[in-house]
């Protein structure tokens, strides 16, 4: 979901402000998963939050993922590696998670994704891949912007607000331009 600057040490595509084209590029897969791990465990324990094993696990999950995942397909690798097979498991993980800002649920897809930015303030768009599915965290402060300008000009005052944007990644979008080019 987001690749990290290995000279600098800092989230690139992804980050608040970051790159937003760089979200769906190659990277070092562990890194970023393995960083970001040790984020979200550094913010549970500020939190006093309990990450227990099968908390844990379903982050690491979903980390590995890089994608949205639906609960089902949580529970079905939570109960593969033992934590049970009842859907109370993966929900019960997944909310907490998202409870805690390790995680966030994307409504379009219905699914959970690792959130790249635990303990830190923001709030993301989510630009989802409409054919693998893949979902980048990207800055949302001009949209924000927008959308507060518009709530306050007929004195509304948003609170929250869930943006998700549907399209094709960069390499589904030249995987079906070369499959219409061969047509």
């Amino acid at each position: 979901m987001s690749e990290v600057d290995h000279e600098t040490g800092t989230q690139g595509a992804a980050a608040p402000g970051g790159d937003a084209a760089r979200a769906f590029a190659e990277h070092d897969h562990a890194h970023c998963a393995g960083d970001t791990l040790a984020r979200a465990e550094a913010e549970a324990a500020r939190r006093g939050a309990r990450l227990t094993p099968v908390r844990k696990r379903a982050l690491e999950i979903l980390l590995e993922a890089h994608r949205a995942m639906g609960a089902y397909e949580m529970l079905d690798r939570l109960a593969a590696e033992g934590f049970g097979n009842q859907p109370p498991v993966a929900y019960r993980a997944l909310e907490f998670l998202v409870e805690n800002g390790l995680a966030h649920r994307v409504r379009r897809l219905n699914a959970f994704a690792a959130c790249m930015h635990p303990g830190e303030v923001h709030a993301p768009v989510f630009l989802i891949c409409r054919e693998c599915d893949a979902v980048a965290e990207a800055a949302a402060a001009p949209v924000r912007a927008a959308l507060d300008s518009a709530g306050a000009a007929c004195g509304f005052t948003v609170e929250r607000a869930n943006i998700e944007a549907l399209g094709l990644c960069a390499a589904c979008r030249a995987r079906a331009e070369a499959e219409e080019e061969t047509r």
